[in-house]
């Protein structure tokens, strides 16, 4: 891992486009090292113009928490302040545990909480900060990753990303503590028909998302990385196909209510 440590300028981003629900972005890193063969953000201009491959390398936002505390008081002057954490690193990657950006990031929004706070990750290492977590109250949600209940698969398509059993495991801490939280099985990867029932015993809300509602266009930047081709190498190419996240949603509808349901950007809105 090639790692980098800058100093930004700005850290809260407009929110736009998928995310437009949102006043804000925010990203405690640029890069990724979870490497997810699927993420369209290997096909944005963070990527693209960049020499090293997505995965190998990683910059660290050392000045973030100084940087938000200022913006967090100046865009709240302004009106709501709702932030999505984060729309193109993964927050609680392995980097974190030494570097503690998006916790010094949530101890500045604990001290100045925004409206809403949105957590996305695949990480248990969420768990750290349970404490700071916690005193965000009902102005939190953590969405926890899993694509499927498979190993196996996720081995396939994402080696380098935690573990499922973990993030169970994280899940039910989370619930423990009486934390927002929802599974978010984004994209479909194929999974077992047990996956549902798995997941009912963590969480009680779910988002379903795939690559043609969720990369933000239409599938096309998600083609352009071959990802069908991985599907087409275990035999399981209907798992690709644009009406299987309905396949899906009739598999959970025996496990939870229509309201513990949503699909792809409703499930991810303040």
């Amino acid at each position: 891992m090639n790692k980098k440590y800058t100093n930004s300028k700005s850290l809260l981003n407009k929110g736009t486009g998928f995310l437009k629900g949102y006043s804000h972005t925010l990203n405690p890193y640029v890069g990724c090292a979870f490497g997810c063969s699927y993420c369209y953000v290997r096909q944005l201009p963070v990527q693209i113009f960049r020499d090293e491959s997505w995965g190998s390398w990683l910059d660290v936002k050392e000045n973030a928490a100084s940087i938000l505390e200022k913006e967090l008081v100046r865009e709240k002057a302004k009106g709501p302040v709702t932030i999505f954490m984060s729309s193109s690193t993964d927050p609680y990657q392995p980097a974190e545990y030494k570097e503690e950006i998006t916790r010094s990031l949530l101890e500045v929004m604990v001290n100045n909480p925004p409206d809403f706070l949105f957590i996305q990750t695949r990480s248990s290492l969420v768990l750290r900060d349970i404490d700071l977590i916690k005193q965000l109250d009902k102005r939190v949600r953590v969405s926890m990753t899993i694509e499927t209940d498979s190993e196996n698969i996720r081995k396939h398509f994402t080696p380098y990303a935690p573990p499922i059993q973990g993030r169970l495991k994280a899940l039910r801490k989370l619930k423990e503590n009486h934390i927002p939280t929802q599974v978010t099985i984004a994209p479909l990867l194929p999974s077992s028909k047990d996956f549902p029932a798995i997941l009912s015993e963590v969480v009680d809300r779910v988002c379903i998302d795939d690559y043609f509602m969720g990369d933000g266009s239409g599938g096309k930047r998600t083609a352009k990385l071959g990802v069908h081709q991985k599907y087409e190498e275990l035999q399981m190419e209907k798992w690709y196909e644009k009406d299987t996240y309905l396949k899906l949603y009739r598999r959970f509808e025996k496990h939870f209510n229509s309201d513990q349901i949503y699909i792809s950007q409703s499930g991810f809105m303040p």
